[in-house]
């Protein structure tokens, strides 16, 4: 079968969506009436803006869909655009019912919103932007995130950033904050390395301004550097395998420009592969260490030991991380994913930068 989804009916504009016209066999759409049962629902479609997601939604429907029917719905439009007050309780209410909101389409506004529908959820969580910039100024939908740092963000991983388009301040401030910044060349140079970050997060921003212009051309500041679709569909299948990712949003498309088509195919091909990792997760977000296997190694320089978890069914490594006993908001973040280069350098006594920063990150 096709890409079963439901979409949103042509002239109605809808919160969590009404009329959801569903593909068949033969690419046609019939139209219902009916909501869809988000008891069956896994993943749900959500457009912050209207016009820059359906381009990317018709793209989205001409392709297979291997996965269980009824699992994916596309509950159509937000009344207001990128409007972080319907966007909230839109997607709090999805995560109450163990659905997985992903945004469509929208800026660095539904972004914000995106992460402020955690705030109901009270607990500290970790957010990761795959983007070749950032800016930090009044009115940014990152500044309001990160400057000041927002009381619900745990932790802040940057990918894909190019230098020369980052300013040196902001990289600074990643630094004294102890988030990550991972650049561009060196996510590159080793994709895979970028899978233990990325499986940190419970929400994900992707902006397409991080693919190559001539992968993506339809965003608004295109750069001639940046991610092929290859690449970018393999980090979206890393949030998509993530167990504790728990939102997911591609932003940036611009469908003023002509080639908004091409772009569009890009955005959904992205999203089919995300739909493809979350489909075959593996299930062992470790919130204990049953069914993980122990490797602890000795810094015999320093005394000190450092434990490592490896997971028997997926083949993933993490790094625990001690955490006080007074400080239990901090509990579901002591295990950090890690890598088995990782585990490699802590057993030649050498720690990466980015479990360093983890470890000060804990004060």
């Amino acid at each position: 079968s096709r890409f079963g989804l439901a979409r949103k009916d042509r002239g109605r504009q809808t919160g969590a969506g009404q009329a959801l016209p569903v593909q068949n066999r033969n690419s046609t759409f019939r139209r219902t009436q009916e909501i869809p049962d988000l008891k069956k629902v896994r993943i749900a479609l959500i457009a912050p803006d209207e016009k820059n997601a359906a381009a990317a939604r018709a793209a989205l429907y001409r392709y297979e869909f291997l996965f269980a029917q009824g699992a994916v719905a596309d509950l159509g439009n937000l009344r207001k655009k990128e409007e972080a007050s319907l966007l909230v309780p839109v997607m709090y209410e999805l995560f109450s019912g163990k659905v997985l909101p992903v945004l469509i389409g929208g800026s660095d506004a539904a972004a914000r919103g995106q992460f402020l529908a955690y705030q109901e959820a009270k607990a500290l969580v970790n957010m990761v932007a795959v983007r070749e910039d950032l800016h930090l100024q009044a009115g940014n939908g990152y500044s309001e995130i990160l400057y000041p740092r927002h009381s619900l963000l745990f932790h802040f991983a940057l990918i894909g950033y190019q230098m020369h388009q980052t300013p040196a301040a902001v990289l600074d401030f990643l630094d004294k904050q102890h988030f990550e910044a991972v650049r561009l060349g060196r996510s590159r140079q080793s994709i895979e390395e970028t899978e233990p970050t990325i499986r940190d997060a419970d929400l994900l921003a992707f902006h397409l301004s991080a693919l190559k212009q001539c992968e993506a051309p339809a965003v608004q500041s295109p750069s001639p550097s940046g991610y092929f679709l290859e690449e970018a569909c393999q980090l979206c299948r890393y949030a998509g395998m993530s167990d504790k990712l728990t939102s997911f949003g591609i932003f940036g498309l611009d469908v003023s420009s002509p080639q908004t088509g091409a772009t569009a195919q890009v955005a959904a091909q992205m999203l089919w592969y995300f739909t493809d990792g979350f489909f075959n997760r593996k299930g062992d977000y470790p919130v204990s260490t049953d069914g993980l296997t122990e490797y602890v190694v000795q810094f015999r320089q320093t005394n000190y030991q450092l434990t490592f978890w490896k997971s028997a069914r997926s083949g993933r490594w993490w790094m625990q991380i001690p955490v006080e006993s007074g400080k239990r908001k901090y509990q579901r973040h002591r295990l950090i994913p890690c890598s088995y280069q990782d585990y490699q350098s802590a057993c030649r006594e050498e720690l990466p930068d980015r479990l360093m920063q983890a470890f000060k990150r804990f004060g």
